[in-house]
C-alpha cells in the first residue's frame, strides 16, 4: 500500500531531501486514471462509476511514462482530482532517479508493464483494515458513508477478486500485514540501500524483464491479502501497493 511507500522513504530519509535532489521517489498508479467522459463522470460523482477495473487506467501513457524514467529522462506525470473524477491541467515533474517506488492496485494486471519491474511486491492487508481506511479516506473527501460503502461492496470488493488478488501469484515478495510488518520493511529497505551503494546495480542493469533476478538477502514470504510491488528505473525500481480508488 501506499503506507508502505511513504514508510520506506522515510526510513530512507528521503522525505527530507529536495525532490529535484531524491535518490528515490514514489509514483502512483492512480495517477494514470484515464479521462472520463461526460456519461462516466456523471456516475462518478454517484459512486456507479468502476475504478477498480483494468479499463479505468490509461495503461499506455503509463507504460510510455515508466519507460522514460527507466531511461533516466524527467517527464511530466498527470495530476488525478479525486474530488471531481478528473486529470487536472497541470502536471507533476518527476526527476530521474535510481529508484522508483510504483504502487498501485493493478499495477501486475497489464503483461507489459509488469514485466519492466526489477523487484515485485505484494502487500498483504486485511481486508477489515482496507475497508476502514478506505471510509476514512473517502469521507475526507466528502463522500457519504452509503455512497462509499455501497462502491464498496458493487465494485471495489468483486474487483479486488477478480483483477488484483490473481496477481498476487506474479510477486517476487509478498509482505503480510503491510506497514506493520517491520521485519519485511527493513529488509526491503536495506536492499534499497544496497542498490544505492551500487552493490546491486551492475546485476540489476541486465535485467529489466526480470530474467536472471538475484538477490542478496531472503524476504519473508508469507501471506493474507491486498497488493504490491518493487519495480524498475534509472538504474532500478521498486514498487509497492494495492490502494482502490
Amino acid at each position: 500500500q501506499s503506507t508502505v511507500c511513504e514508510k520506506i522513504m522515510e526510513l530512507l530519509g528521503q522525505n527530507e531531501v529536495e525532490q529535484r535532489q531524491r535518490k528515490v521517489l514514489i509514483l502512483s498508479q492512480d495517477s494514470f486514471y484515464k479521462v472520463l467522459t461526460a456519461e462516466q463522470q456523471a456516475k462518478a460523482l454517484k459512486g456507479q462509476y468502476n475504478f477498480d477495473h483494468p479499463d479505468a487506467f490509461d495503461n499506455d501513457l503509463m507504460h510510455s511514462t515508466l519507460k522514460n524514467i527507466v531511461e533516466g529522462k524527467t517527464v511530466e506525470v498527470p495530476t488525478y482530482d479525486f474530488v471531481t473524477h478528473s486529470r487536472l491541467a497541470e502536471t507533476t515533474v518527476v526527476y530521474p532517479a535510481d529508484v522508483v517506488l510504483f504502487e498501485g492496485i493493478l499495477v501486475f494486471y497489464n503483461q507489459d508493464i509488469r514485466d519492466m519491474f526489477h523487484l515485485r511486491l505484494f502487500v498483504d492487508t486485511d481486508s477489515d483494515v482496507r475497508l476502514s481506511r478506505r471510509v476514512l479516506r473517502d469521507m475526507k473527501r466528502g463522500r457519504d458513508l452509503e455512497q462509499i460503502l455501497t462502491q464498496y461492496t458493487t465494485f471495489v470488493k468483486p474487483a479486488f477478486e477478480e483483477f488484483c488478488l490473481p496477481t498476487k501469484k506474479y510477486a517476487d515478495v509478498i509482505i503480510p500485514r503491510g506497514v506493520d510488518n517491520m521485519v519485511a520493511i527493513n529488509l526491503i529497505v536495506q536492499h534499497i540501500q544496497d542498490i544505492l551503494n551500487g552493490d546491486i546495480c551492475k546485476w540489476q542493469r541486465g535485467a529489466l524483464n526480470g530474467h536472471g533476478r538475484t538477490y542478496k538477502r531472503p524476504f519473508p514470504e508469507q501471506a493474507e491479502s491486498g497488493g504490491g510491488v518493487l519495480a524498475a528505473g534509472k538504474r532500478s525500481h521498486l514498487e509497492s501497493s494495492s490502494r482502490p480508488h
